[in-house]
């Protein structure tokens, strides 16, 4: 690990835009304590893709893992959680399929269920204090000193990302069939089959031919700055782009697990006053409470299945937190997990996220496949990095673009509970799409 002199983690990404396989995971939210650390990811050594219909994909990704883990010991002293690892993403319908539900959908043309690269060659970028770190393992005939005089000269050079747009995108609903669909799950509510349903709305736009996929990341950078936003290039084709706020899995080397379930939206206020007495709102709101609490019980009892007994508690419930265009309620949910057991454990567990799937989880995600009219493919899944050290850190792929070689797809949802207005849940659908949509535009 050499510490090199501080580079803006926006200009670093735009002089490496163009290389493969590039992961930025990127804690774009300035001055946020949720945002302390972003990572560079370049030149894997080893990728993979995992279908949905492998029999046993968290056992190929622990299996590929091992296989690629290098033969030293991780530097125990290294100031940046992740030194080195593979990162990827998870998509939703891995999961779905892992429960054992078989999806009415076609997987999304273009994209893999899931990809990973094995990288060795990272740029840690610590924000509070302004410091850089280059972070290279020796490789055959590649010493991580030669890479490391490559990538300085590289990062040397004066880049600009283009813009993104513009992008003509289409709903796949009208705002009456998104009231329907909520209508259709609340009637599973009523019937005693969930208490909750996560439905999501997708828009669709044509990739324009000369697209840039970085400067639309940079474009919905501007537009929505978060603390877990991320840029995978899993192809020539495939990419990711999303602008998250949410936190799924934390994992310490020593086995401490955390995982911050979001669930409660309203927007930010246009003056100080309106944004405090919206939040307020939103704290004292008893159908978003519900929500969140529904959905921190299901956390639990999904690190319960982990983590050793007595060790799973929930640290803060339905807290307010600001992000750059809505408000939500977060809770924490900790654990430790028991002796044996690792990362691909705690995914397995746990995977996908409860907040996005609704309670219970394996009969919400059935309802959600009959009303919804497409996969997810990567949304609502992960994106993850599994260091060398089995340190983890992961977050739910919402307000995400995903690209293929043919289209852009943008995506945005919300729980629905009993007392769910179809109005109040299409309007906050609106709220969440909106810088997605507006990201083509400049």
């Amino acid at each position: 690990m050499t510490e090199l002199s501080w580079r803006d983690p926006l200009d670093s990404f735009a002089a490496c835009a163009d290389e493969p396989y590039l992961a930025f995971l990127d804690s774009a939210a300035a001055n946020d304590p949720r945002a302390e650390i972003s990572y560079l990811c370049l030149d894997p050594v080893a990728t993979l893709t995992l279908p949905a219909s492998a029999s046993d994909p968290f056992a190929t990704l622990a299996a590929w893992l091992d296989r690629h883990r290098p033969p030293h010991s991780p530097d125990s002293a290294a100031p940046l959680p992740f030194i080195g690892g593979a990162v990827g993403f998870l998509g939703y319908e891995l999961g779905v399929a892992a429960a054992g539900i078989t999806s009415r959908h076609p997987r999304m043309e273009g994209l893999p269920d899931a990809w990973f690269g094995l990288y060795d060659t990272v740029l840690g970028f610590e924000h509070r204090t302004s410091r850089l770190w280059f972070i290279g393992h020796d490789r055959p005939g590649a010493p991580a000193a030669r890479r490391l005089t490559a990538l300085t000269a590289r990062l040397a050079r004066c880049a600009t990302l283009p813009a993104a747009g513009p992008l003509d995108w289409q709903p796949e609903w009208s705002e009456a069939d998104y009231h329907e669909r909520v209508d259709r799950v609340r009637a599973y509510i009523g019937a005693g089959d969930i208490f909750q349903a996560n439905l999501t709305h997708r828009f669709r736009a044509r990739r324009p031919a000369r697209l840039s996929t970085a400067g639309l990341y940079a474009a919905l950078r501007r537009k929505n700055p978060a603390p877990f936003a991320s840029f995978l290039r899993c192809d020539d084709e495939a990419t990711i782009i999303s602008a998250s706020p949410e936190a799924f899995l934390s994992l310490d080397p020593d086995g401490r697990v955390e995982t911050r379930p979001i669930k409660g939206t309203i927007r930010r206020g246009a003056t100080a006053e309106e944004d405090e007495r919206l939040g307020q709102e939103l704290s004292q709101s008893a159908k978003d409470r519900a929500e969140n609490l529904m959905i921190a019980d299901l956390m639990r009892n999904d690190l319960g299945r982990v983590c050793a007994t007595g060790s799973v508690k929930v640290t803060a419930l339905c807290a307010l937190e600001r992000f750059a265009n809505a408000q939500h309620l977060v809770s924490v949910v900790e654990g430790r997990l028991k002796p044996g057991l690792g990362a691909i454990d705690l995914l397995r567990a746990t995977f996908p996220a409860g907040s996005i799937t609704g309670a219970p989880k394996h009969r919400a995600m059935q309802i959600i496949d009959e009303i919804e009219t497409a996969a997810r493919g990567a949304y609502c899944g992960t994106i993850a990095w599994l260091g060398f050290d089995g340190a983890m850190g992961s977050s739910v792929m919402i307000r995400s673009i995903i690209a293929t070689r043919e289209a852009l797809f943008a995506q945005a949802g919300g729980g629905i509970v009993w007392d769910s207005d179809p109005a109040a849940e299409y309007a906050e659908m609106r709220l969440k799409a909106a810088p997605l949509l507006a990201a083509g535009n400049g």
